[in-house]
C-alpha cells in the first residue's frame, strides 16, 4: 500500500469526480487536510466508507490553514484570531471527540506581501494550534513558506509532540538537520517538487534519515509540467524520482521504487494509525 501524506481530496473531486475511486484502486492511504466544517465532513464521510469496505484509510487532518488571514483582511480593514473562533472551537472538539488524527495543515506563510501582513495573526493562530496538540498528544502538519525562522522559537513544544511533520518541505538540508539535533519529531514530505528541479528539495530528499522521509501530491495542488492538477496517479513518479536521488547520492537506503515506498510507508503508518 503506497501512501500519500498530504492532499485535498474535496478539491481533488471538484476537479475530478472519480478521484476516490482511483485512490481505492492505486490503494493508497492518504492524510486528508481540511480548514472548513463541511469540507471536513465530506473527508470524513470518505474516510468511513474507505474503512467500511476495507479500502485503504483516510486520514482527517483539520486547522486553519495559515493563508486564511490574509483572505478575511481582504474582505475587511482587520482581522484577528476571533475571527476563526468557529474552526478553533471546532478542531478543540474533534481533537476531543478523537476524530482527528493530526493537527493541520498550520503554520506560517510569508511568501507575498498580503501574507506579510498578517503575520501577527498567524502567530496567534500557530499558539492556539499547538496548544491543542499538546493537549490531546496529536501531530501537527506544517505549512511553513517563506518562513523556517518562525519555527525555531518553538522547539521546546514541538519536541514534545508525537510527530511534526513538515509538508512540501522547503527548507534546506541543515535546516532540517537543525530540527532534528534539537529533538524534534520530524518528518519531511516532498512530492512534485521533486520531479521539477527544486534544489532544495532534492538535496534534501538525498542527505535525510530515511526514517524521517514522507512523500506526497498535494493534491491538487502540485501538479507535474503538462497537467492542470496534482492526483494519486502522480505517486509512482514521485516514487521513481525520489528513489533515483537517494541512489544518485549514494544513500544507504531507498534507492529503488519499492524499497522505497516500503520506507514511506512505514513512516506514515508509525503517524497515522488506524483504529
Amino acid at each position: 500500500m503506497a501512501s500519500d501524506a498530504h492532499a485535498h481530496p474535496l478539491d481533488l473531486l471538484d476537479l475530478h469526480p472519480n478521484a476516490e475511486e482511483e485512490r481505492r484502486s492505486l490503494n493508497i492511504a492518504c492524510a486528508a487536510s481540511s480548514c472548513g466544517k463541511e469540507e471536513f465532513l465530506l473527508h470524513e464521510k470518505l474516510s468511513a466508507a474507505a474503512k467500511n469496505e476495507g479500502a485503504a484509510p483516510l486520514f482527517l487532518c483539520f486547522a486553519v490553514h495559515p493563508q486564511l488571514p490574509a483572505l478575511v483582511v481582504s474582505e475587511k480593514t482587520n482581522c484577528s484570531a476571533a475571527d476563526f473562533r468557529d474552526q478553533l472551537e471546532l478542531l478543540s472538539a474533534l481533537a476531543a471527540e478523537n476524530r482527528i488524527s493530526a493537527v493541520g495543515e498550520c503554520g506560517f506563510d510569508l511568501y507575498s506581501q498580503n501574507y506579510k501582513n498578517t503575520e501577527a495573526i498567524q502567530d496567534e493562530l500557530f499558539a492556539v494550534h499547538l496548544e491543542i496538540a499538546m493537549q490531546y498528544n496529536l501531530p501537527v502538519v506544517l505549512h511553513v513558506r517563506r518562513a523556517m525562522h518562525k519555527i525555531f522559537p518553538y522547539v521546546k513544544i514541538l519536541k514534545e509532540l508525537p510527530a511534526v511533520i513538515f509538508h512540501s518541505w522547503s527548507g534546506s538540508p541543515d535546516e532540517a538537520s537543525a530540527l532534528l539535533r534539537k529533538g524534534i519529531p520530524a518528518f519531511f514530505s516532498l512530492g512534485t517538487t521533486l520531479l521539477l528541479n527544486h534544489k532544495k528539495a532534492i538535496q534534501s530528499f538525498a542527505s535525510l534519515p530515511a526514517e524521517r522521509l514522507l512523500l506526497e501530491t498535494d493534491a491538487p495542488y502540485q501538479p507535474l509540467q503538462g497537467k492542470m492538477f496534482s492526483s494519486w496517479p502522480d505517486m509512482p513518479a514521485i516514487l521513481e524520482a525520489a528513489a533515483k536521488i537517494r541512489k544518485e547520492a549514494g544513500t544507504m537506503e531507498g534507492t529503488n521504487a519499492i524499497e522505497l515506498e516500503e520506507i514511506v510507508d512505514r513512516n506514515f503508518f508509525g503517524i497515522f494509525k488506524s483504529e
